[in-house]
């Protein structure tokens, strides 16, 4: 499996790095198409510029940021969902297919919404693989059980111990 990681991530990755990369440098490109789910957002996310063409450039930057740690392998988990939390407004954005003229137009828009649809899951599935080991949750459950199973054998070895007498 973690050949088949090695290999994975760097793919999965690639898209956004290009992506990212493109849209921190020309954001003209895609300004009209990412106004109407711009706006609605910075509305209600303080961390999201007014200015639709910095949301965009920064927008980029995060995708080429997350994109690069992804595939390099640093923080992979925390990188897949930071991918996949900018990969929704993205799509919304830029691949309404809903609203797109004539039945080419449609077809491609729609082909593009659902190969990000796809690019979700890949991320959402990178986001909780745990390399084999456990996750945090399991991790939690069992730190809070050591300790007590460690004082639960001490008590035990001091009763044995402990003369019958006394």
């Amino acid at each position: 499996m973690a050949v088949l990681r090695a290999i994975a991530h760097p793919m999965l990755g690639s898209i956004f790095i290009v992506q990212g990369l493109d849209s921190l440098l020309h954001p003209e490109r895609v300004v009209k198409q990412a106004e109407p789910v711009v706006r609605p957002i910075a509305e209600r996310v303080p961390a999201v510029p007014d200015d639709t063409e910095m949301a965009v450039r920064l927008n980029g930057a995060v995708q080429l940021a997350a994109g690069a740690m992804l595939a390099v392998g640093r923080l992979p988990r925390l990188s897949a969902l930071v991918l996949a939390a900018t990969l929704v407004p993205t799509t919304l954005a830029g691949h309404r297919f809903w609203e797109a003229e004539g039945d080419q137009e449609r077809a491609q828009q729609r082909m593009h919404f659902l190969k990000n649809l796809s690019m979700l899951g890949g991320l959402l599935i990178a986001a909780g693989d745990t390399g084999g080991r456990p996750s945090l949750a399991w991790r939690w459950q069992h730190a809070a059980k050591t300790p007590r199973r460690k004082a639960g054998a001490k008590a035990g070895r001091a009763r044995r111990r402990v003369p019958a007498g006394r």
